[in-house]
C-alpha cells in the first residue's frame, strides 16, 4: 500500500470527486457511514457517544458520524464551536443535526460540567490532515481536558494535533486516541514511534477513492501489506531439491554468546534454506550440534571466530553473538575486503563496522544491515528523532549502495533508490533479546532461495513478525519467547501457501 503525504491525499480526494463523479459532501457522507459501521461493531456495548467537532471537513465527517449514530439508536452528545465560520460540508451537515431534537449539540466549554460515564465513548473530529501547526487556545485546552479522561477515544482520520507527515513539536499537545479510523491509506506519522503512539491502534477504512490517481501517483513510502507479501512469496515446486533452495552460513556466537547463534541457526533452517552452515568458535560446536543437529558446524577459532572461511556460493549472515574481540574483528575486516557478493549483517559485525568510519566502504554492494536504532547511530550518527533517522539511513543506503533494515516498531526496509517500506506485522512480544537474531537467520535463508534482496528483506521483516503475532496468541506478549516465535514459522508459511494459492 502506497503512503500519500496530506497533500496528495487532499489532491486524491479532489480527483474523485471530479472524475468518479461523487459531490464533496457526498464523499464525506461515504467516509462518515465507514466509520459508524466500524463504530457500531466494535462499540455495540456502549450506549453514549460524545463528538467533539471541529469547524473545518473533519468536524463535517463528525456532525455525519454524529446523525448516523443517532440513527442506529446511540445517544449521542455533539460538542463544537457553533459560532465559528464552517467549511460548506460541515455546515450543511451541522444543519442536518440541528434538525434532530434528539442530539443535544453544547459549546465546548459545556464538556467541562458534562458526565463521561464508563459507557461513554469520546469521537475526536477536530482537526484531520489539514493540520499544520501546534494547537492552541480553546481547542489546547480542550484537548489537555480530554487526554486526562479515562472513557474510550476514538479519532477520525487523524488524532487532533498530531500532523500526518511530520513529528510535532516536543511540547506540542495531541489527543490520545485508543482507535484511529483513517481513511484509504496510512499516515507517516502513524509509523514512527514520537508521533505513532497517540493513534492507538490505526483501522485503515476504505472509502473507494480513486484507483487511478492512487496507481499513477508516485511516492517513495509503502506500507507491507499483504498485497505486496503475495507478490513476492515463491511457493515450493514438488520437483526441488535441497540444491534449489540454496546454501546458507550463519557466522557467529563467542564464548558465553552461542545462544544467538542458535537462535538465528534454527532460524535459517525453518525458514527454508537447503543447505545451512554455521561457522562458529569450537566452543560452541557440542552446543549447536545438540541444538541444531540439521545444520553443519564449521569451526573458525577457539573461543572467538578468528577465521571466515565460506565458501563463495553461500549466503553469508554475519553477527549474531559474534563478539568484537580484537581477532574477531581483524577477521572480519579481511574478510569483507576480499568478499564482494551481497550478505547481511547484524549485532557485533556492525558494531566492528563502526569503530571506524572508513569500515562502511568494506560492505559490499546490495547487502542488507539490519541495526536497531542504538547501532545505527553508532554506524552514521546521531539524529533529532526517527523521522531524521530515516531520512539519515536514506542517504546512506543511496550512498554505500546497500539496504538498510532499521529495526523499530515499525520496522523500515530503505532501498538505494529512496524507498521506504514500513512493516505492521509484529508486536512489543518480539522486544527480547534473541529476536533480532531469528531476523538475520530468515532473511539470510530467504535471500539463499534466490529472493532478490530487496524481496527477502521485506518477506523477511513481515514473516518474522507475523510469526510473533502468533506466538503471543499462545503464549502472551510477556511470556512468549524468540524460540516460540520459530516455532510459529509453519503457521506463517501455511497461511502463505494458502492466499498465495487462491491467487493461481
Amino acid at each position: 500500500m502506497k503512503i500519500f503525504t496530506a497533500e496528495q491525499i487532499r489532491n486524491c480526494d479532489q480527483y474523485t470527486i471530479k472524475n468518479e463523479p461523487v459531490s464533496s459532501v457526498q464523499l464525506m457522507e461515504r467516509a462518515a457511514e465507514t466509520c459508524v459501521e466500524w463504530i457500531s461493531e466494535n462499540c455495540n456495548h456502549h450506549r453514549n457517544f460524545a463528538v467533539f467537532c471541529g469547524s473545518g471537513n473533519n468536524g463535517g465527517d463528525g456532525f455525519a458520524i454524529a446523525r448516523m449514530l443517532y440513527q442506529k439508536g446511540f445517544d449521542v452528545d455533539v460538542f463544537a464551536n457553533t459560532k465559528a465560520k464552517f467549511s460548506p460540508d460541515a455546515q450543511e451537515n451541522f444543519r442536518h443535526i440541528k434538525e434532530i431534537s434528539g442530539i443535544s449539540i453544547r459549546e465546548f466549554k459545556e464538556s467541562s460540567p458534562y458526565r463521561f460515564d464508563s459507557r461513554t465513548v469520546i469521537i475526536d473530529a477536530l482537526f484531520g490532515t489539514g493540520l499544520s501547526r501546534n494547537l492552541d487556545g480553546e481547542i489546547k485546552d480542550l484537548v489537555e481536558f480530554l487526554n486526562r479522561k479515562k472513557n474510550i477515544k476514538i479519532s477520525i482520520d487523524l488524532p487532533s494535533g498530531l500532523m500526518a507527515d511530520a513529528v510535532s513539536d516536543f511540547d506540542s499537545v495531541v489527543f490520545r486516541a485508543d482507535y484511529t479510523l483513517t481513511f484509504q491509506f496510512w499516515k507517516k506519522s502513524f509509523l514512527h514511534a514520537e508521533t505513532g503512539k497517540f493513534a492507538g491502534k490505526v483501522h485503515v477504512l476504505d472509502i473507494h477513492l480513486s484507483q487511478d490517481y492512487i496507481e499513477e501517483t508516485e511516492t517513495e513510502d509503502f506500507v507491507i501489506d499483504d498485497e505486496v507479501i503475495k507478490t513476492i512469496f515463491k511457493i515450493r515446486n514438488e520437483f526441488s531439491h535441497k540444491g534449489t533452495f540454496g546454501k546458507a552460513a550463519i557466522v557467529g556466537g563467542s564464548y558465553g554468546k552461542m545462544g544467538a547463534a542458535v537462535l538465528s541457526t534454527r532460524a535459517a533452517l525453518k525458514a527454508g534454506a537447503g543447505l545451512t552452515f554455521t561457522l562458529s568458535p569450537k566452543c560452541g560446536y557440542e552446543i549447536l550440534q545438540i541444538s541444531d543437529p540439521e545444520a553443519m558446524f564449521i569451526e573458525g577459532g577457539k573461543d572467538f571466530i578468528e577465521s571466515f572461511d565460506l565458501d563463495e556460493e553461500t549466503v553469508c549472515g554475519i553477527g549474531p553473538g559474534l563478539g568484537t574481540h580484537e581477532k574477531t574483528a581483524e577477521s572480519l575486516l579481511k574478510f569483507l575486503k576480499s568478499y564482494s557478493k551481497p550478505l547481511i549483517l547484524d549485532a557485533d559485525a556492525l558494531n566492528i563496522i563502526a569503530q571506524n568510519p572508513d569500515h562502511l566502504n568494506l560492505i559490499p554492494e546490495k547487502s542488507i544491515i539490519t541495526p536497531h536504532p542504538k547501532e545505527f547511530e553508532r554506524l552514521f550518527g546521531k539524529t533529532g528523532n526517527s523521522f531524521e533517522r530515516t531520512e539519515l539511513a536514506k542517504s546512506k543506503s543511496r550512498e554505500l549502495n546497500i539496504y538498510i533494515v532499521l529495526k523499530d516498531h515499525h520496522t523500515q526496509i530503505i532501498t538505494p533508490e529512496g524507498k521506504v517500506f514500513y512493516n505492521i506485522t509484529g508486536n512489543s512480544g518480539l522486544a527480547k533479546g534473541g529476536s533480532g537474531d531469528i531476523l538475520t537467520g530468515i532473511i539470510t535463508s530467504f535471500l539463499a532461495q534466490q529472493y532478490s534482496e530487496l524481496e527477502a528483506a521485506i518477506l523477511g521483516v513481515w514473516f518474522h513478525g507475523r510469526a510473533a503475532e502468533f506466538a503471543s496468541e499462545k503464549h502472551s506478549k510477556e511470556s512468549m519467547l524468540p524460540s516460540d516465535v520459530i516455532n510459529e514459522f509453519g503457521n506463517v508459511f501455511s497461511e502463505l501457501n494458502t492466499k498465495v494459492r487462491k491467487l493461481l
